[in-house]
């Protein structure tokens, strides 16, 4: 028995926990494999000496996010570094747009493209850090973000403010067009928009871009000493000196309901876990309704919406091994951590067509990561330790042979800006869609985000239409995981605001303020 458990140990769990913990609550988390992190996690798995993160790699939201930073995590190991330059977009015929925190260096790259274009980056770039420190919490708080979205206002004119929530809901081909005169600036937030599920034509995609980029421009794509895993092996520490338990090899099989109320879970062993003051489950949305839940507890209003729920495109991702670093057409690639390739503006339209046609892009876009040029350690000097993953349609099935042809494409597109890349190789390992959700169960079908990044399935609509809480339509059950507002992204919010809410529900127990207005509204929503 505890006071709260956790289902999954991926990063928002751990941060949920963590947050309970101060609260002075007893905590469990379970985790249904031998492995905690989640999508943050580390390990050799291309070459001995060769560290790899298996996941997620660069960070820009952490490090700003107002569920990460009360958590002091550089207080128990976790230490951040940079690649010398951010980010480079790198086109055929070997023009790179490079994004730098140095504006100086963004503005002269962008230059080349346009002249003026620099200028008009450093204009959007002032716009950014005048509302920043009140946007950023808007974005990741619960949805109606009352509080940050008043700091917003008094940083920003209400004309002003509409002008914002209008970049938000653009396309970015269309935001790109009329901002910028050249195609450096515009692919680098096509690019960078792609990091979801948005094509360059999609409304939001915009928005997401810009956020990015201005992220990208203040505070770069740190990344940690020692891999993602550092970020876990902080919140475990953390957790575990306020008295937290994580158990691994625990999966779930179902959370016990009575009385409209969540109980506890139970476990594939049979073992059952009581809950005192709530279950946070950090899971999918999908696989906490109908396998942990199940129809019976849920109104129909609520399982007819799940039919509509959408995930985002699936994820090829590979790990290299090099002997020596990437040999890039363009110099000055070698100095980004992140390296965008495969397709100028026009391309990632055609890109994206393929992926809402259902078939594997023959024109894939590559993110890559630069790993040692991030962080020397990651392998032995004067080698790289490289990863590179594109999207692929989201199936229940994949033929392996489609597969391996697709790993081949890919090492294709790296050859092509980087002649000499496959006689670098001495390891590689290849995750396609069914390898990864086989090591994370969370990320299903491949899908990394927990649903996609269209705006019909954001704020109050994700991940279904509701509150864009973490308040669920059962008592003391709180949805803690990227299915949740604000989605995916390693910035914690969806564990912290799924924390929150079960301590201000507990604070005004049943007959609260709390508690009585969220059953209402509840009612109100799914009937």
């Amino acid at each position: 028995m505890a006071d709260a458990v956790v289902v999954g140990a991926g990063h928002n769990g751990l941060v949920a926990a963590n947050v309970l913990a101060d609260a002075g609550w007893d905590v469990v988390v379970l985790e249904g494999t031998a492995h905690v992190g989640g999508a943050v996690r580390s390990a050799e798995v291309a070459a001995p000496g060769y560290l790899s993160d298996l996941c997620s790699a660069f960070y820009p939201l952490t490090p700003l996010s107002p569920a990460m930073r009360p958590l002091a995590l550089e207080d128990h190991g976790l230490a951040w570094t940079h690649a010398p330059a951010v980010l480079a977009h790198l086109l055929a015929d070997g023009r790179a747009a490079l994004l730098s925190r140095d504006l100086d260096t963004t503005r002269a790259s962008l230059d080349t493209f346009a002249k003026g274009d620099g200028d008009r980056w450093a204009a959007l770039y002032r716009e950014w850090t005048a509302v920043a420190d009140a946007l950023v919490p808007a974005l990741l708080t619960p949805f109606p973000p009352v509080r940050a979205a008043t700091r917003l206002l008094t940083r920003n004119s209400v004309a002003d403010t509409i002008r914002l929530a209008r970049r938000f809901v653009q396309p970015t081909r269309l935001f790109g067009d009329r901002a910028f005169g050249g195609e450096g600036a515009r692919v680098l937030l096509a690019g960078l928009a792609l990091h979801t599920d948005l094509s360059p034509d999609s409304t939001a995609s915009a928005g997401f871009g810009w956020l990015l980029g201005m992220l990208g421009q203040q505070v770069g794509f740190p990344v940690p000493v020692g891999g993602a895993q550092r970020i876990t092996d902080a919140l475990v520490s953390r957790l575990e000196k306020r008295g937290g338990v994580i158990e691994t090899d625990a999966m779930v099989t179902r959370v016990v309901v009575g009385n409209g109320t969540a109980l506890g879970v139970r476990c594939a062993d049979g073992r059952a876990v009581r809950a005192r003051k709530a279950v946070l489950a950090d899971v999918p949305a999908p696989t906490l309704y109908r396998s942990l839940v199940g129809a019976g507890h849920l109104p129909e209003r609520l399982l007819d919406d799940l039919g509509m729920f959408e995930w985002d495109d699936a994820t090829m991702k590979i790990d290299w091994a090099l002997s020596a670093r990437v040999p890039w057409i363009n110099p000055d690639v070698a100095a980004a951590g992140t390296v965008h390739l495969g397709a100028d503006l026009d391309g990632l339209t055609r890109y994206s067509t393929d992926l809402t046609l259902g078939r594997a892009p023959r024109e894939p876009f590559l993110l890559v990561g630069q790993m040692t040029t991030s962080d020397p350690g990651r392998s032995p000097a004067g080698t790289e330790s490289l990863w590179a993953y594109t999207h692929l349609p989201h199936k229940d099935l994949w033929d392996e042979g489609e597969l391996a042809a697709h790993a081949e494409l890919i090492e294709d597109v790296l050859e092509r800006h980087a002649p000499g890349f496959r006689s670098l190789i001495v390891g590689r390992h290849v995750a396609g869609p069914p390898r990864l959700a086989e090591k994370n169960p969370s990320l299903v079908g491949g899908a990394i985000n927990a649903g996609t990044a269209g705006v019909h399935q954001q704020l109050f609509l994700r991940p279904v239409p509701g509150l864009g809480r973490a308040d669920t339509p059962v008592d003391r059950l709180y949805l803690a995981g990227a299915g949740a507002h604000p989605g995916g992204g390693v910035h914690g919010a969806p564990g912290a605001n799924a924390a929150r809410a079960a301590l201000a529900r507990h604070r005004f127990l049943l007959g609260g303020a709390y508690g009585a207005s969220m059953r209402a509204l509840n009612r109100s929503i799914y009937g």
